[in-house]
């Protein structure tokens, strides 16, 4: 049986949810990711994403030098165990559509994150391939609440005149 930990990334930087969007964002930028775990006493509390710091952040007019990424983080974090078999995690990958997953030790201490980079690098690709497939179910984007600002490319005119 193939376990989490034969191909999950180790080393993985976590910050603290009193760090700012400008600092997850850095991070980001210097590690090359797009979601860093966000911990507090040792254990994941959350996940920001670049999408989460780029919507919720940036979009609402948030200040990235002095917001907090627990105002942003998404704080419904799945996760699995290092031990576990790779296909329990990429089960829960599929019914979650999740594309990477946090991985704990037995005590709950964060030491790595499996991605779909890793099932297809590491893993079986095929498994990779299907849960690829099972998470990025192509869906229609909701454009009801469009704003000005997207201008032809969420409906709008490229005038800004309806």
């Amino acid at each position: 049986m193939v376990r989490v930990a034969d191909v999950m990334t180790r080393g993985v930087r976590s910050l603290a949810p009193s760090d700012t969007l400008q600092l997850a964002a850095q991070a980001m930028e210097e590690l090359d990711v797009g979601v860093i775990p966000v911990c507090e006493g040792g254990k994941v509390i959350g996940m920001v994403t670049d999408r989460d710091i780029v919507l919720r952040g940036v979009a609402q007019g948030l200040p990235a030098p002095t917001t907090a990424l627990r105002e942003v983080m998404s704080a419904q974090v799945e996760t699995c165990l290092e031990d576990e078999s790779i296909d329990d995690a990429t089960q829960k990958m599929e019914e979650g559509k999740i594309r990477r997953l946090p991985v704990l030790d037995r005590q709950g201490r964060l030491v790595g994150i499996l991605s779909l980079g890793d099932l297809a690098t590491k893993a079986d690709s095929y498994e990779a391939g299907v849960a690829l497939s099972d998470i990025s179910e192509p869906s229609a984007p909701d454009r009801s609440g469009t704003s000005a600002a997207s201008g032809t490319a969420g409906g709008g005119s490229s005038s800004g005149m309806a």
